[in-house]
């Protein structure tokens, strides 16, 4: 199975379905994402701030798979946000996932708070993306008022604004501003993973309108709730360490969901966002030192 791709406002070509390694331990970074490239993955999100680039790294490495088969997107942390300090970010990823080139290159946080070192950050990428060494550019979590600043003085719009999106939190106000300005939204917790990892009283892996889509299709909830966002024209990118989910999730191209069906999910917004409000995102609380190996 191929998965179709994406084209970027600048022309790359990124496969809509990716995998990403929030929250995998170093320790099984590795083993997960062979088995992601394994089952037919093509891009891989990580992070600095998540400690596992050099896992990522050595899995591609033991693939055997060209460095032009697999689409790299890594994030910048807010620690080193700043012109300098953000070129140096891109050194330390790069040589950790043992690459020349990164195929993405976003700012994880608006940090608003700071936002000049934001607008400076992303100086850096626009340089970085100048230079050659990477290949496209964006940013993450930015909500309207962010982009509507860096957009002011940016003279490379971002390609990708990734961005929590699941059928309980669907931010379409901020997702019509990313469409607007030819701005991929990239989903992060596509199947809602976190409206119950972090002790939600409510999921949407058993959410009644899901499940009764999911029977109808012989699928599972989180093939349902993936299909829903490809067919909305969002980047995806779940994420799981267990085997038969990783394919599982790979699993969504030989079912379409009606209009009626993605209207009903569309109708499950909620307006609650579960991750961390942009405001609190701030160094005093979420700043930490991203090693240089």
């Amino acid at each position: 199975m191929t998965v179709p791709n994406l084209t970027l406002n600048n022309g790359v070509e990124m496969p809509a379905l990716g995998y990403g390694v929030f929250q995998t331990p170093p320790d099984e970074t590795t083993t997960a994402v062979e088995e992601a490239l394994r089952v037919g993955y093509r891009h891989i999100d990580t992070a600095a701030a998540y400690a596992n680039e050099r896992g990522v790294g050595e899995a591609i490495k033991r693939s055997g798979l060209t460095r032009d088969d697999v689409f790299i997107e890594t994030k910048v942390w807010i620690s080193d946000y700043g012109y300098d300090e953000t070129l140096h970010s891109f050194e330390k990823s790069a040589r950790k996932l043992g690459v020349d080139q990164i195929d993405l290159l976003i700012l994880h946080q608006a940090l608003p708070s700071a936002f000049d070192r934001t607008l400076e950050a992303y100086r850096a990428l626009e340089t970085l993306l100048a230079d050659g060494k990477v290949r496209a550019i964006g940013v993450s979590n930015f909500m309207p008022e962010h982009l509507e600043q860096l957009l002011g003085v940016a003279k490379v719009v971002p390609a990708v604004n990734q961005i929590e999106v699941h059928p309980y939190f669907q931010q379409p106000q901020l997702q019509n501003m990313n469409r607007e300005h030819g701005i991929l939204s990239q989903a992060w917790s596509p199947i809602g993973g976190i409206t119950f990892y972090r002790g939600g009283d409510k999921s949407t892996l058993e959410d009644p309108v899901i499940l009764a889509i999911a029977a109808a299709h012989g699928k599972s909830a989180a093939q349902v709730m993936l299909r829903w966002h490809l067919q909305e024209g969002r980047s995806v990118i779940p994420k799981s360490v267990k085997p038969a989910r990783i394919a599982e999730n790979f699993d969504v191209f030989d079912f379409e969901l009606t209009p009626d069906e993605v209207a009903r999910i569309d109708g499950l917004d909620t307006g609650v966002r579960s991750g961390p409000a942009p405001e609190f995102i701030t160094l005093e609380n979420f700043g930490r030192v991203i090693p240089e190996e």
